[in-house]
């Protein structure tokens, strides 16, 4: 807590946030806001730290132990603007007696959702469909023409079955997909009766049978190219991968070998292991849709992570335990 307990708490935030949440967060605190909209360097998410008592970053901000060393002695919240918070040194900041927070539960339904747009866009050619139209090149209906592979009957192996992963599973029923699942821990039974799921408890056996396969576990070091080149040549050369997740689960550079040579039948992406600075050779595959990580880009989501945002940054100013405290040994 600030020092000063009567002063407004000094809240510096990293990028350009919806209006209304902004202007809320101007009428309860002393707040710093980056109108330019220009990612912070290293150098000035350090001074943020340094001058902050409260740092509200996103998810391109490394929050990572040369950051949390200039930290001042008044930063005591981290209330990260996201769900997923593998870019801040969570252990580090607790041994500073630096809380971080997240905004849980918030994108589940939109990342279902382009989950489901990206489950579909693949096996039915939608982008070269489009691209077929816009460059003039479409001459008419033919009965070999485009033609795609129809998703109901197949086989659906997600990976991790927490909220997106159910999410995913009760969409991907409706359209007649066979559910399956990998996860650390086998959900409840009830969960599985609901959604018709079958738990394997060994990923190779199950990637081996899938004729997709979406990924919605978390970035830990655990998961690090947990679609490693070796697994990905488990997959059946027919199958097709959607992630939604992180860039960093899946081998980039493998799964790009294999889509050229024709081992896979294609992918739907939303992530990239190297961000913006992604394969080339992604971009040139035709059996590819790639998307600029955008599975939870809704007004909606945007609103609702700000409201948690500042729901955990208020209860802590009064001297409340926030709602959504990130645990490292929760991660």
């Amino acid at each position: 807590m600030p020092a000063d307990a009567k002063a407004p708490a000094k809240v510096i935030v990293t990028r350009k946030l919806p209006d209304p949440v902004e202007a809320r967060l101007a009428e309860l605190f002393d707040v710093e806001l980056n109108t330019s909209d220009t990612p912070f360097s290293t150098a000035q998410l350090a001074d943020a730290a340094s001058r902050a008592d409260i740092l509200v970053p996103t998810l391109g901000d490394q929050i990572n132990t040369n950051v949390l060393a200039r930290a001042g002695e008044s930063l005591r919240l981290i209330a990260n603007f996201g769900a997923g918070v593998d870019h801040i040194d969570v252990e580090t900041a607790r041994r500073r007696g630096i809380l971080v927070t997240n905004t849980p539960g918030v994108l589940t339904d939109d990342t279902a959702d382009m989950t489901m747009a990206l489950l579909l866009a693949v096996p039915r050619r939608l982008v070269e469909g489009v691209h077929l139209i816009e460059s003039g090149e479409w001459q008419g209906w033919a009965p070999t023409a485009m033609l795609g592979h129809r998703v109901a009957g197949k086989r659906l192996g997600i990976i991790g079955m927490g909220r997106i992963g159910q999410a995913v599973a009760s969409r991907a029923a409706a359209f007649g997909l066979d559910i399956h699942y990998h996860n650390r821990k086998r959900v409840h039974a009830a969960i599985e009766k609901s959604l018709g799921a079958r738990y394997w408890e060994s990923l190779d056996q199950m990637l081996a049978r899938m004729d997709v396969v979406s990924i919605h576990c978390p970035s830990t070091p655990a998961t690090f190219h947990l679609l490693s080149a070796r697994r990905l040549q488990l997959m059946k050369p027919t199958a097709w991968i959607v992630n939604t997740a992180r860039g960093e689960i899946v081998d980039e550079n493998a799964l790009a070998r294999m889509l050229e040579a024709g081992d896979l039948g294609g992918a739907g992406l939303d992530v990239f292991e190297h961000g913006p600075d992604s394969s080339d050779r992604l971009r040139k595959a035709k059996n590819v849709v790639l998307m600029p990580h955008m599975s939870s880009a809704t007004h909606e989501s945007r609103m609702e992570t700000g409201e948690k945002v500042i729901i955990n940054i208020k209860t802590f100013v009064d001297g409340h335990t926030p709602p959504d405290r990130v645990i490292p040994a929760m991660l």
